[in-house]
């Protein structure tokens, strides 16, 4: 006794015509075409239909014109290849180094100094965590304070007078890229430079036009302003602007309420 088995022919399979598609590239480049056109309107439409990618935070500002040059200096040395900006919502990372990273801190940044990598802490929240002596201490001479430390020293930053240029110039090109500057900040650009540093200089308007700003001396030198003073702006800002510890979590605030 013999069985017999029925095998449907392939034609007659639901996907048998992949086949025909696949051995054919004039056909295969037009369907990749189809999708990645279909992929990119489904990802990239909804995005003409709402105001801002990012949820504006309180607190958020533009750097000052001294912050701002210590960050071309900080980027300038090459900090970012071992020192990230961006904390993750991990605990490891929020217990070490603090709240995690809001996307509308680095809104106005130019480029941004996310990442993982580090060699270093990541600096997201370092502003105020340490003296501004401290500060000046480490990047002279790192082991003095972090003796594990492998950060090579950047003494030379109290030797050097800041010559950042024009930094009207400056602003005007971040306010071109929508960096909100006021026409006032960029006039006073290169005085708001000078004065942050300055101890005995009426910073009341720069303080106003720049909420949170930090004005004093920053190296130990009042007498000069140098690279060690913008630098030394820039790292003691970050993290200030926003009141992290009122952006908490849903859970916590239910918990709070007894909810």
């Amino acid at each position: 006794m013999t069985s017999e088995t029925t095998i449907p022919h392939a034609g007659k399979e639901p996907w048998a015509r992949h086949k025909k598609l696949e051995r054919n590239v004039a056909l295969l480049g037009i369907g990749a075409f189809f999708a990645v056109i279909v992929g990119g309107v489904v990802e990239i439409a909804p995005l003409f239909w709402i105001d801002n990618t990012i949820e504006k935070v309180d607190g958020v500002r533009p750097y000052t014109p001294l912050e701002q040059a210590g960050r071309d200096i900080y980027i300038r040395e090459g900090c970012y290849t071992c020192h990230s900006q961006m904390i993750r919502p991990f605990r490891d990372e929020v217990e070490r180094y603090g709240h995690y990273s809001l996307a509308a801190e680095s809104m106005y940044d130019h480029p941004f100094q996310w990442g993982s990598k580090r060699t270093g802490p990541d600096l997201a929240r370092v502003g105020g965590k340490y003296s501004d002596e401290w500060h000046v201490q480490h990047l002279r001479d790192p082991r003095s304070v972090v003796p594990e430390s492998v950060m090579p020293p950047y003494a030379f930053l109290a030797a050097n007078d800041l010559d950042s240029g024009d930094m009207k110039a400056e602003l005007t090109a971040l306010y071109r890229v929508g960096v909100p500057y006021s026409k006032t900040d960029v006039e006073k650009a290169n005085e708001d430079l000078k004065n942050q540093a300055d101890p005995a200089a009426d910073n009341a308007d720069l303080v106003k036009r720049y909420p949170k700003a930090q004005a004093r001396d920053f190296d130990g030198d009042p007498a000069r302003l140098t690279e060690m003073d913008a630098l030394i702006a820039y790292l003691q800002v970050l993290g200030t602007m926003v009141d992290v510890n009122g952006a908490k979590a849903q859970e916590v605030l239910n918990k709070e309420k007894g909810r």
